[in-house]
């Protein structure tokens, strides 16, 4: 039963990514936690996550931006391994607090970057990269902190969506590669992600058709509403861990 929800959840999650270009994380990461562990999930939702922005790739190929995705995933990627090496070493409550409160910190986060929103060079992006790498490795996601960049790089809609898709995939890539080097990620807990991920690029696709209906402010309600909601709950999770 808790393989099915996940399911769901992921389809939904993969619907709702698939429109706004994020998201998924934020909200299968608190279903997995709870259903896997905290430490568990973290790995899962990495070969998932890895699967989905393949799946938005795809979708929006003809319009990647090449010298954006290069910048930021020629930074994004290496630092996203220190990332996940600092992650291995933490305990699982440490886990649920820091994605709990980096979830919450979002929210505030990604106004300010909005209410300062300036045109970003590719220097900015590759240093942006940087630093969303090295949190994505510990905290699961920083998708909503990744939106600002390519948006002031001045990206938007088709190509902001394939754009960040395709460094969000190499970052996740050098992820899942380290999990799996240091053993962090058996065959179980891969084929787990593999199924997660299989959800997620089916509502990427059913996604497609609505992205161009979606208005700004929406999309900001949805993130708002998923960082709060998925943050609250990672805290709770830790609350009652043992």
């Amino acid at each position: 039963m808790g393989l099915v929800f996940i399911l769901v959840v992921g389809l939904v999650a993969g619907v709702v990514s698939g429109i706004v270009g994020t998201g998924s994380s934020i909200m299968l990461v608190p279903v997995l936690a709870a259903v896997y562990g905290p430490k568990e999930a973290v790995p899962i939702m990495a070969v998932a996550a890895l699967i989905a922005n393949v799946s938005r790739v795809l979708a929006w190929w003809r319009e990647v931006d090449g010298r954006a995705f290069a910048a930021y995933a020629g930074t994004g990627a290496p630092a996203a391994v220190l990332g996940a090496r600092t992650l291995l070493v933490l305990p699982p409550r440490a886990v649920d607090i820091a994605i709990g409160l980096f979830l919450l910190a979002m929210i505030p986060a990604r106004h300010a970057f909005a209410a300062r929103f300036v045109r970003l060079s590719l220097a900015q992006v590759a240093l942006a990269g940087a630093l969303i790498g090295f949190l994505t490795g510990i905290v699961v996601s920083t998708g909503p902190i990744s939106v600002p960049v390519f948006v002031g790089y001045g990206l938007a809609k088709g190509a902001f969506i394939g754009t960040e898709a395709a460094g969000s995939l190499a970052v996740y890539a050098a992820k899942t590669l380290t999990f799996r080097g240091f053993g962090a990620l058996p065959a179980d807990l891969l084929a787990k992600g593999l199924v997660v991920g299989g959800s997620l690029m089916a509502g990427a696709f059913i996604a497609k058709p609505f992205v161009m209906r979606l208005s700004p402010d929406l999309f900001r309600r949805v993130m708002d509403g998923l960082m709060l909601v998925s943050g609250l709950g990672m805290l709770w999770s830790a609350w009652i861990r043992p």
